[in-house]
């Protein structure tokens, strides 16, 4: 079975590949994700914070007592609370490359405009053959419109397009007023790919300690569907790649999201509960169901059901809400 996609400009044997996660520090794990399969290698992100707070602790040091700036220093989390320290990364980039023979994905994360983005020549003279820019960011200040924040992270994908020759993907959270709109805008500023979506970890709260705890939980099937809506309506209305990050654990998650239009699906919980192996068995039983429904490709099966080509496109939009609500019974 043809299980071929195009990803960031890419030919990949399949559209099957880890996401951004701790998976890649240790090179054994590397290898055992190429000998799974994986059609390319992600990154875990590198962090503006990290990258802000090691040039103040540089400038700090060459001009500056060494107790100067200490409160200004306290903003920034522990060097020690990174797996990587930036130059750590980039050697880590250099070690995967000579190791695998798929591309390898950088990634940086951040929300602002700054020299923090100079890494994305670094992370290219390293080896990386893309590179994710991933914004996470939640809106907190009343007084930041959604234009400005949008405007923002268009000028962050301007900067870095217009730095390195690499293809870059934007990994964005749903949580935009007029997302598809957003998705144009991105395309126009020089983005190659769209990834969706980031998962943003909600605090809970220690009623008892008064403090909010950070927890992390791994994500399950029923995370895809918020992605799956976007993909469709996405989907043939952008000329960028699409990947699919979160909710993807069975064969069937991976098909629908095919349906609906992504050209590369990415997968990080699945991998971290049942090992990189997992690739392979998505792999072979997404072959298989192509094999049993008749499809010659996964190229014939790509955005069957995005907006534009489903039987139903209302099914996607305020009509299949009204009918849901209303169709409700006790």
């Amino acid at each position: 079975m043809d299980l071929s996609t195009q990803y960031l400009g890419f030919d990949l044997p399949h559209p099957f590949m880890p996401g951004a996660s701790p998976m890649v520090d240790e090179i054994d794990t590397v290898r055992r994700l190429e000998d799974a399969g994986a059609s390319a290698i992600v990154l875990h992100s590198l962090f503006e914070e990290q990258l802000a707070g090691e040039q103040l602790a540089n400038l700090t040091a060459v001009e500056d007592p060494a107790d100067s700036f200490a409160e200004a220093l306290s903003y920034f989390p522990e060097p020690d609370g990174y797996r990587l320290g930036p130059d750590d990364y980039l050697e880590q980039i250099r070690r995967i490359r000579e190791t695998v023979g798929v591309p390898v994905i950088a990634s940086l994360n951040g929300t602002t405009l700054g020299g923090w983005l100079e890494y994305a020549k670094l992370m290219e003279q390293a080896g990386a053959h893309a590179l994710e820019l991933n914004i996470y960011q939640l809106a907190t200040d009343p007084d930041e419109s959604g234009d400005e924040i949008e405007l923002t992270t268009v000028e962050m994908v301007q900067e870095v397009t217009r730095s390195i020759s690499i293809p870059v993907a934007v990994k964005l959270s749903p949580y935009y007023t007029g997302l598809a709109h957003f998705a144009r805008r991105l395309e126009r500023a020089g983005a190659a790919g769209l990834i969706l979506f980031n998962r943003f970890y909600q605090a809970d709260i220690d009623v008892e300690e008064l403090e909010v705890q950070r927890s992390l939980h791994l994500s399950d099937s029923s995370e895809l569907l918020l992605r799956l809506r976007w993909l469709a309506i996405l989907s043939g209305r952008v000329q960028t790649s699409l990947a699919v990050t979160g909710g993807v654990h069975t064969s069937l998650d991976a098909v629908k999201a095919i349906m609906t239009g992504a050209d590369a699906v990415q997968m990080v919980s699945a991998l971290l509960r049942d090992g990189p192996d997992m690739l392979r068995r998505i792999r072979e039983e997404v072959a298989f169901w192509l094999e049993e429904h008749e499809y010659d490709s996964l190229a014939q099966m790509k955005g069957s059901m995005n907006l534009s080509r489903t039987p139903n496109p209302k099914a996607y939009e305020r009509a299949n809400y009204i009918q849901i609500l209303q169709g409700w019974e006790r």
